[in-house]
């Protein structure tokens, strides 16, 4: 069957049909860094004990507390903040696509601190920059940010991934709202986020 037009909630169920594949694949390795985190702190693996104490309800807990007191959700929470979320709930909403003024801050990793962006509080300022003058248009929480290519290298990304086009090089209103979900398969595969994070958990 082809599908000329789709409009109103309709292509917003096409789109998050489109993009449920790469979402679930995203999400099954999230779950899966949670899980491992979840083993390695009931034997007491002591890098998995401190990320967890990082957690306000472990503060102040001493190891045998927190063990007793841990479930997955606790770790759950603990990859979705590792990746620059407030929480997992937050963290599925954002890479499903969800309608939110907070993006977290995955976007704007410490790698790419030194690199002259154009902000702006509004998006729409912030999409008229870019249509001027180039570059891609990402988020950081609830401001804007326009970036260059050396930005998104540095993120660990490919400038010129074809996906990137077929967002339209706005991360916040993807004209393809799948790429987009490639895009951010990809970024939470990379070196910077998973692998950083996986090398916590292992260690």
């Amino acid at each position: 069957m082809i599908i000329l037009v789709r409009t109103g909630p309709e292509q917003r169920e096409w789109a998050r049909n489109e993009e449920a594949p790469v979402l679930d694949d995203t999400i099954r390795d999230l779950k899966t860094y949670a899980r491992v985190l979840h083993r390695r702190a009931l034997a007491r693996d002591a890098q998995a004990m401190l990320d967890l104490h990082a957690l306000p309800e472990f503060a102040r807990a001493n190891d045998d507390e927190l063990v007793q007191l841990l479930q997955r959700r606790h770790c759950l929470k603990l990859v979705a903040r590792r990746l620059g979320f407030q929480d997992w709930k937050h963290a599925l909403d954002i890479l499903s696509g969800a309608q939110s003024d907070d993006f977290g801050t995955l976007l704007y990793p410490a790698t790419c601190s030194g690199h002259w962006n154009i902000w702006s509080a509004a998006y729409a300022e912030a999409a008229e920059i870019r249509a001027a003058h180039g570059g891609y248009l990402l988020a950081y929480k609830r401001q804007f940010l326009i970036v260059d290519r050396d930005y998104v290298d540095s993120m660990g990304l490919d400038p010129d991934d074809p996906d990137w086009n077929r967002i339209g090089r706005d991360w916040v209103r993807p004209k393809q709202a799948d790429a987009r979900a490639r895009l951010y398969r990809k970024l939470v595969q990379n070196f910077m986020v998973l692998k950083a994070l996986h090398a916590r958990v292992e260690h």
